[in-house]
């Protein structure tokens, strides 16, 4: 039984970082773990709620510009995520995702859809807030 509970907890990551100083292994862990909230991200930018794939360049200096312009809204994006996620942490533990059951951690596209229809309205000095 130990001897199977060894075989189904193993994990195989290799490297050729051989530099058990420079890289441990909690580390190298850590980072390929982190390579799949890397790849999600990139999956947003590639989405349709993004219109990526109806924009057409054939500049080189504007394919460079866009792509400059759509890695830094997807620093803005993960920003937001982070603080939607931190202060959800500090005042309300759990937030409801798409099928209504609580999360810690929802994601910042989510928490934009919950507020749709939702807007201001002004009237001469008073403001009101329609759609809720």
């Amino acid at each position: 039984m130990a001897d199977a509970r060894l075989k189904v907890g193993m994990f195989i990551l290799a490297t050729n970082k051989m530099d058990d100083k420079a890289l441990s292994m909690e580390t190298l862990l850590a980072n390929y773990k982190a390579q799949q909230k890397v790849e999600r991200d990139f999956r947003f930018l590639k989405s349709l709620e993004f219109l990526t794939s109806a924009i057409y360049l054939k500049k080189l200096e504007r394919i460079e510009a866009l792509l400059m312009i759509m890695t830094c809204s997807l620093m803005v994006y993960a920003a937001l995520e982070h603080k939607i996620r931190t202060r959800l942490k500090q005042n309300a533990p759990f937030y409801p995702d798409m099928k209504g059951k609580p999360t810690q951690s929802p994601t910042a596209r989510w928490v934009f859809l919950t507020f749709e229809g939702i807007s201001p309205f002004g009237f001469q000095e008073h403001r009101m807030v329609m759609g809720i």
